[in-house]
């Protein structure tokens, strides 16, 4: 194992980097812990949504900017 069994993560996924550790998922201290490797289809929607709200504020604050600018001038 990699650390101790006793290590209060609690959450095992936060303790894990994207890569394995010794050929394993999921931490250490909960071998049996093993995450899907491929999300759902609802997943992956929700992700792009987040996604596309997170575009959406920068480029508002791209055209806010923009404004700026051309007040300054």
């Amino acid at each position: 194992m990699c650390h101790p069994v006793d290590c209060g993560c609690g959450q095992h996924a936060h303790q894990v980097p994207w890569r394995r550790w010794h050929g394993h998922r999921g931490c250490c201290c909960a071998p049996e812990y093993a995450p899907r490797c491929f999300p759902s289809r609802e997943e992956i929607i929700e992700g792009m949504e987040e996604y596309l709200k997170q575009l959406r504020a920068e480029a508002k604050g791209v055209e806010e900017r923009i404004a700026e600018l051309r007040r300054e001038v």
